[in-house]
């Protein structure tokens, strides 16, 4: 499962917008390690450089150097809709009867199959098996007086989710659904200069004050007038992503005024109110899992110690594609802490079991280590439901949860126990209404209804 893509854009006239931009999706490199670019304007063409692989991989000092202009957006991609090919990475670049853009996507468009049918009929070429380029597409073959009036009437033709940045000659858009699934914040510069991304953690980094969220439906526009905000789509109701508190976003975030750390310190208290066991000591998978268990000792006062190791220079396992490199990344990733674990009764934090492989392999190296009993406590309730908004689990079977019960999947992992959060538990940690969340993934209640087979790689068997 796990990872969602980022973007970023910026409109600073008189700043180095390429390298702020390139700093910005540094922050959310977390958030996507296949691919990556950068689009950036000066106010009469649109220039685009992009590749396979990590940032620092794709862009060299002389490329940023030649990367001039008054605005930009960036992207980080993990592949949620569309294999890992160049012509998927992103921002896409779309040139159609005089609309010229690029566009920067995070989320997952559920109608992709019909939009391609339907782009295809009227003669548009497609050149890309992402989704991304359908939405460009979109856009720019609407009847409008101006790129806003374009992008809203295409709005109404897209269903599922879509956090966007589009990039003008001379402007910067940030675009969201009206569920508002995936997470997209502006920020101040300097002043009178506009920042947006997917998360607040990237306006940190580029020295931008956060100013708010973008709106479920809204297009906001950055250029020579200022900030401008249209109400595209009014939303039927929120429905953000629950586990960008879980597991997506950095620690250092805000979402809707909710600190990330302190979020999953509170899940982890919480666990140990629902799931209290014996035990010598606490750990937690890094990373997304060791504020949880930091939360879990707190609450419980087992002491908290550090068992696994993370070597620092791998990726995120789940980022990985392939179930084959993902079982050796585990390996090369995590190192356990013999000294803390060896003839200790162990509980082990982590965020969520996706498919059961990854935790099984954990917990066979910590009796490895020496652990006399290994007690897991997940920081969310069960995975039994795909993602069809940007997260790669299109597939039910791949779900570990959906076809085991909780003993089962204890008894397959090897656990001593196993104890998840209660939704309940979570939406409390959290500290915002439950009608606010997605929740798909937990209960399979989906905001708006999905087409029947869809998939992730719909869009390539065309």
């Amino acid at each position: 499962m796990k990872e969602s893509c980022g973007v970023f854009g910026i409109y600073a006239p008189g700043e180095d917008v390429a390298r702020l931009t390139y700093f910005g999706l540094f922050a959310l490199q977390h958030r996507g390690q296949e691919a990556g670019g950068i689009a950036v304007a000066n106010g009469e063409r649109i220039f685009l450089h992009k590749g396979l692989g990590l940032l620092n991989n794709i862009f060299t000092e002389e490329m940023l150097q030649s990367l001039e202009g008054q605005c930009a957006i960036g992207h980080t991609r993990y592949s949620t809709t569309g294999s890992n090919i160049i012509l998927n990475a992103q921002p896409i670049f779309i040139s159609h009867k005089g609309v010229k853009l690029a566009l920067a996507h995070n989320g997952n468009i559920t109608n992709s199959l019909l939009l391609s049918a339907q782009l295809t009929d009227l003669g548009l070429t497609i050149n890309s098996t992402s989704d991304s380029e359908l939405i460009g597409l979109l856009i720019a073959i609407q009847d409008g007086e101006d790129i806003v009036e374009k992008i809203a009437k295409a709005m109404k033709s897209l269903k599922g989710a879509y956090s966007l940045t589009i990039l003008t000659p001379n402007k910067v858009i940030a675009v969201r659904d009206p569920y508002g699934i995936r997470p997209l914040c502006i920020g101040k510069l300097n002043g009178d200069k506009w920042v947006f991304a997917s998360e607040s953690c990237a306006l940190s980094l580029v020295e931008a004050s956060f100013v708010r969220e973008v709106e479920p439906g809204e297009i906001v526009v950055a250029g020579e007038e200022g900030l401008k905000s249209y109400i595209a789509i009014p939303s039927p109701r929120k429905a953000f992503c629950i586990f960008e508190f879980i597991y997506f976003a950095r620690p250092d975030s805000y979402i809707e005024g909710v600190n990330i750390h302190y979020a999953r310190r509170r899940m982890g208290r919480i666990l140990f109110e629902e799931g209290a066991v014996e035990a010598d000591v606490v750990i937690g998978v890094p990373d997304t899992g060791t504020a949880a268990a930091i939360g879990f000792s707190e609450a419980s006062g087992i002491p908290y110690g550090e068992g696994l190791l993370k070597n620092k220079y791998i990726g995120r396992t789940f980022i990985l594609p392939d179930q084959r490199i993902r079982d050796v990344g585990i390996k090369l990733k995590l190192t356990p802490i013999i000294e803390t674990i060896k003839n200790k009764r162990v509980v082990l934090v982590d965020d969520s079991i996706v498919r059961g492989t990854t935790t099984g392999k954990i917990i066979r190296m910590l009796f490895e280590a020496g652990a006399k009993e290994v007690h897991v406590r997940i920081s969310s309730p069960p995975i039994a439901y795909p993602c069809f908004f940007g997260i790669d689990t299109a597939v039910r079977s791949e779900l570990i949860a959906s076809r085991l019960s909780i003993e089962e999947i204890r008894d397959y992992i090897g656990a001593t126990s196993l104890k998840y959060l209660s939704l309940e538990g979570l939406i409390r940690a959290i500290g915002l209404p439950k009608e606010n969340f997605c929740t798909a993934c937990l209960t399979g209640e989906y905001p708006e209804e999905i087409p029947a087979h869809f998939h992730k790689l719909l869009l390539e068997q065309r």
